[in-house]
């Protein structure tokens, strides 16, 4: 769901079998990928979406809802690109990759104060130019519209930029900041953001003359572009939410500078892309790429066996061989590889989480009273036993979370406390931690409080006597590995006397209602849940936090807020060098309104032996499929 990024949200891909069942184990191998044939020219190459997780939203401006690895890196991406293209084909990088980015490196000058942009020579489908003005055209939208951005940090981008200029020739976009920043920080997590729109877009009716919004035309900042771009904002949600069957043809969405355009789209999530021969890069050899909806691993793995999938995934229900190595291949099902394909994992560059709604007002009104104290959620997290479940769930495909920078892949952010796991499993030590705060253990039935009150030794503020530790927490289902870890879950919690109630729902539903923050308009009732797959960092890609855990992000889903936090993103922002230590070791175990889960392989992937160009695969989620062919 990139923190990263995201950062996006992540469904998880693979399954899993029943966790008291032993595994079978070998030494894993590396995963050899197919090299050399005869490139041939077209042909359709197809790929398996996430069992229940599918595109469900096009216009590339997003509010969190919408902010999945499906919608974004998955299939917007392929479409409109950003301004700045991290990762690549072919490489697990999570880096700034400047070849594939419609802009040259910006320059920074005045103290880190002013960043220049230039422009490359790419083009939209229309014919028009990929340039400043339509840089400029998302930064006029996005001022207007930060409520409406799943990125959007208060204090930061965009109003931490007190001007954004073009210069005569449309060729440069200069930003003017408020601030010195890191300018490392600045260029991966703030312009990162950006995704250029089309003057074609800038409209506030159907075939209307381009730029008759006056979005992308008026002054950065001045309240007549605000009125402007708010107009063309709803004018534009408006068609992206239409039939998705009417997108492809729309007048709107078929102009792309992307290397695909939308030949198909339906309600199920299936689609159909062809190349888009306007594309100033590299350019597809396959004729049509697919994106196959699935309900079901099961189903998924049906069609893979049946040949219907080139590239797809091994449900870890059908792993035959154990890996010691998340992101390294163990040996492939004797039944995938008799039909020619080779298995390659999928990880990530993020980490997994459930979220606890700390406004809920669930419980009777007590839920965001008990999950906003620490003791509860250490509580909590001391009964989740994440090495477990990788060994016996995940079969060895995955990377436990122990704080919010992932430890693979490898990175130079990631520290030596964060990987030591400083809130280990114990049930013993999760009982303590709620008797010496007031409640009354009852392994296997329902704790109280029994010493009401916020002092030592009581339950805390606002949590009356006899408030039962009793909850309701939606996860994403589709997918065995999911449902066997929060089964394992929940028999841990019940065994310290915590009552939660666990409820199978669909990716879709679980992301809308838990990654959204609450809001003071309505109360929250939602209590805690889990869509599965956490986030992947981006587009902010480095693992700063400041759209997750700073007070009133649009990412921060738990309504955390707390001064030592913002302190502590603050420097990581405005520093010359980045450290992040002192900020990820104290997120590790104040577990900001989160419990740390395993990040499992995002996706246990099954390639078809005759397709080159597909693996390794972008640690950022990103589909490369223009760099994909089918060989002879």
């Amino acid at each position: 769901m990139r923190l990263s990024s995201v950062m996006k949200l992540t469904a998880v891909l693979a399954c899993a079998g029943l966790i008291l069942a032993a595994c079978a184990t070998s030494t894993p191998s590396t995963s050899k990928i197919p090299t050399g044939g005869t490139k041939v020219t077209g042909g359709v190459a197809t790929f398996a979406e996430p069992p229940s997780a599918t595109p469900n939203y096009i216009f590339p401006f997003e509010t969190a809802q919408y902010d999945t690895v499906n919608n974004v890196s998955q299939f917007q991406y392929l479409l409109y690109r950003p301004l700045y293209m991290f990762g690549a084909p072919s490489s697990t990088s999570p880096t700034l990759n400047e070849s594939l980015s419609l802009a040259s490196l910006p320059a920074y000058s005045n103290n880190n104060t002013t960043a220049a942009v230039t422009m490359k020579n790419y083009v939209w489908s229309n014919g028009e130019a990929v340039n400043a003005t339509d840089v400029l055209f998302f930064m006029n939208m996005l001022h207007a519209e930060t409520a409406n951005w799943y990125s959007y940090v208060p204090g930061l981008f965009p109003d931490n930029v007190s001007n954004v200029t073009v210069n005569s020739s449309a060729d440069q976009v200069t930003f003017t900041l408020k601030s010195s920043y890191n300018p490392t920080w600045f260029t991966d997590n703030e312009l990162s953001q950006i995704t250029p729109f089309p003057i074609s877009w800038d409209e506030t009716t159907l075939n209307a003359a381009p730029g008759s919004g006056k979005c992308s035309s008026g002054a950065y900042g001045a309240a007549s572009t605000d009125t402007a771009c708010t107009a063309v904002y709803n004018f534009l949600t408006a068609q992206a939410q239409a039939s998705p069957s009417s997108l492809p043809s729309s007048s709107i969405w078929s102009v792309v500078d992307g290397p695909w355009k939308l030949s198909a789209f339906d309600s199920s999530g299936d689609v159909t892309m062809v190349p888009n021969t306007s594309y100033s890069g590299q350019k597809p050899t396959i004729s049509e790429f697919q994106e196959l909806p699935f309900t079901t691993d099961s189903a998924e793995f049906d069609a893979l066996v049946d040949g219907k999938i080139d590239v797809g995934y091994l449900p870890i229900q059908d792993v035959t061989s154990s890996t010691s190595n998340a992101t390294v291949a163990g040996a492939n099902n004797p039944r995938m590889s008799t039909l020619g394909y080779y298995l390659t994992p999928w990880v990530l560059f993020g980490y997994n989480y459930a979220v606890l709604k700390l406004t809920s007002i669930g419980d009777n009104g007590a839920a965001g009273k008990i999950f906003s104290q620490l003791y509860f959620r250490q509580a909590l997290q001391r009964l989740v036993d994440q090495p477990l479940y990788i060994s016996k769930i995940a079969k060895g495909y995955a990377v436990p979370t122990y704080g919010p920078v992932p430890v693979l892949p490898a990175n130079p952010y990631a520290d030596t406390f964060e990987e030591s796991n400083p809130l280990p499993y114990s049930v013993s030590a999760a009982e303590t931690l709620l008797k010496d705060h007031g409640w009354k253990v009852v392994p296997n039935g329902t704790d109280t409080c029994t010493n009401a009150g916020s002092g030592t030794n009581q339950c805390g503020a606002g949590i009356p006597a006899g408030t039962p530790l009793s909850f309701t927490m939606p996860f994403s289902t589709g997918a065995t590995l999911l449902d066997d870890t929060i089964a394992a879950e929940d028999s841990s919690w019940k065994s310290a006397g915590i009552n939660i109630s666990i409820e199978g729902q669909t990716f879709d539903t679980v992301v809308g209602n838990y990654a959204p923050p609450c809001t003071s308009s309505a109360p929250c009732t939602e209590e805690l849940g889990w869509w599965g797959g956490g986030w992947e960092y981006s587009p902010d890609y480095e693992p700063t936090g400041e759209l997750l855990f700073a007070t009133n992000a649009a990412n921060n889903s738990s309504n955390w807020s707390d001064p030592m936090t913002d302190s502590l993103i603050a420097q990581t922002t405005t520093a010359s060098t980045t450290n992040l230590d002192n900020y990820e070791n104290y997120i590790a175990t104040e577990l900001p309104g989160v419990i740390w889960q395993p990040n499992f392989d995002y996706s246990l992937v099954e390639v078809k032996g005759n397709m080159r160009g597909v693996a390794p695969l972008s640690s950022l989620s990103t589909l490369f499929p223009e760099y994909w062919y089918f060989t002879s």
